[in-house]
């Protein structure tokens, strides 16, 4: 009998350690255990930003937008001259966005896409220049993968160079 009961005492205690095991294997260090204090508690809830134990806070948002910031409308007029650049972030779904802007948005005059290629063409309604500049419409123009500050450089020289100088707007 006393070795039945020690044969059971030692099967509960593996089966504890095993669940430690597993559970540090899963969820390794203190998170798992954060997450469910959060979830268990409404006030954590409400601001993502603030400790449980009111510590500062390991992330602190860079920018504050406002609701109106986010929802404001920008007014783009195809007709004249106002010009979308796109900029391609690596591993962000840019490719899938950048197809999409070429091939599904609904405008007076959508870009043409020829079967098995990449590049389409985006010209404004009546007019044989683009509302466009991202590599789905004028290709590679300012490099692969350019940034920021490629962009700022190349977008307005490369734009312009496709324009009469009398009807380049004042940038």
């Amino acid at each position: 009998m006393e070795d039945r009961s020690h044969k059971v005492l030692l099967a509960l205690v593996m089966l504890f350690l095993f669940a430690v095991i597993v559970l540090q294997y899963v969820c390794p260090g203190t998170e798992c255990q954060l997450l469910r204090l959060r979830a268990l508690s409404p006030a954590a809830a409400a601001d993502p930003y603030r400790a449980e134990d009111e510590t500062p806070a390991r992330f602190v948002p860079r920018f504050n937008f406002s609701d109106d910031d986010l929802l404001r409308r920008v007014d783009f007029n195809i007709k004249g001259d106002d010009l979308i650049v796109f900029l391609h972030i690596q591993k962000t779904g840019g490719t899938t966005f950048g197809r999409h802007l070429v091939r599904n948005i609904q405008l007076e005059q959508p870009c043409e896409c020829r079967a098995g290629q990449k590049k389409c063409t985006c010209h404004r309604p009546g007019k044989r220049e683009t509302w466009l500049f991202s590599r789905f419409s004028t290709g590679w123009s300012c490099g692969l993968h350019a940034d920021w500050t490629e962009l700022t450089n190349c977008v307005p020289s490369v734009v312009d160079s496709k324009k009469e100088v009398r009807l380049r707007p004042s940038r």
